[in-house]
């Protein structure tokens, strides 16, 4: 492959059942999906020539699977016992195919299929999820308030150079918080983890990035940081993975930037105040020198239209049957000579 950048997709826990082979080789960041699937037994509609993935035993598939995107950083110092690739063309990621194969083949069992970017607000459910997940957090504002709740992660967590009392901070904070919610919310129904559906989770975690942005890369808070969310995704991979009784695929994807132009707009806790100093006014978009082409043409076409309506009606309104229509003359002229 050309043009790999520094992205990383790595493997942190997975089954026997399924096979990854050391090796650096390069993977389309479009396939990653793909490899999710596979290894969940499904198929897909192109072959994927990809040496990491071996065949394995199809009659025991994982239980769960499980993808992280952690965005802002193109690798983490993950322990050496798992697997990663390089990522050639880094595109945002998204599972849905994968959702929907689970959705259509187990739609009976009611599968659990969780799909979550806690920066964006963004929260997708189905199955059993809506209910083993009603009470995890999803909004910045249930966020915010669950981590200064007694049980949250402010009380047992090192911050090191952080402070709770920095917006930036605390976003990063609060998807770690999720990250620990999502494994206490599901140990509450073990019993889900032992059907024969199996079980989808994504996550993207962008408040590393905000906290680069913030510092700056080579700043202590950064640094801090990365060892938090290191340490946070290590555990909630092995918490995930004894869940599921060692049956369970965890995967990172390590982006530092997407390079489809069409990303989405991480919503920040401090976007409000920037918007409102960019257009203080309101005002609307430029348009391009495409609008009064485009507006002429339709424009002077509906005019046309109108004028050539008009004009017919009046003729047809005012028109003398027995002079101006070719068939009551043909036929006064046949009743003449009959």
């Amino acid at each position: 492959f050309s043009g790999v950048c520094g992205d990383e997709f790595s493997i942190l826990r997975s089954p026997q059942s399924v096979v990854f082979r050391d090796g650096s080789w390069p993977i389309p960041g479009e396939r990653i999906p793909d490899v999710a699937a596979l290894t969940m037994g499904f198929s897909v509609e192109e072959d994927l020539p990809w040496p990491g993935l071996a065949v394995g035993d199809l009659f025991h598939r994982p239980r769960a699977t499980v993808l992280i995107t952690v965005k802002g950083v193109d690798k983490l110092a993950l322990p050496v016992k798992g697997f990663s690739y390089p990522i050639e063309n880094a595109v945002p990621l998204t599972l849905d195919s994968v959702a929907n194969a689970i959705h259509t083949l187990f739609s009976e069992e009611t599968p659990v299929v969780l799909q979550l970017a806690p920066s964006e607000e963004r929260v997708y459910m189905v199955g059993k999820a809506n209910s083993v997940f009603e009470d995890l957090s999803v909004t910045l504002r249930q966020l915010r308030n669950r981590l200064f709740q007694d049980n949250s992660i402010l009380s047992s967590l090192p911050l090191n150079s952080l402070s709770r009392n920095n917006e930036v901070d605390l976003l990063f904070l609060s998807e770690l918080q999720v990250l620990r919610d999502i494994v206490s919310l599901l140990s509450r129904h073990k019993h889900l983890a032992k059907d024969h559906s199996p079980d989808l989770y994504s996550l993207e975690l962008s408040g590393l990035e905000e906290v680069g942005k913030r510092y700056g890369e080579d700043s202590q808070q950064f640094k801090d940081a990365s060892q938090i969310l290191i340490d946070s995704l290590q555990k909630f991979a092995d918490e995930m993975f004894n869940l599921y009784g060692g049956n369970a695929v965890v995967e990172v994807v390590a982006v530092k930037e997407f390079n489809s132009p069409l990303i989405r707009k991480t919503r920040s806790i401090l976007q409000s105040s920037q918007s409102e100093k960019e257009n203080p006014y309101n005002l609307a978009y430029p348009y391009n020198y495409n609008y009064s082409v485009i507006f002429n043409i339709i424009l002077w076409m509906m005019i046309g239209l109108a004028l050539a309506v008009i004009v017919i009606s009046y003729n047809l309104w005012n028109m003398d049957p027995g002079y101006d229509s070719i068939i009551y003359r043909m036929t006064n002229q046949k009743i003449r000579m009959d």
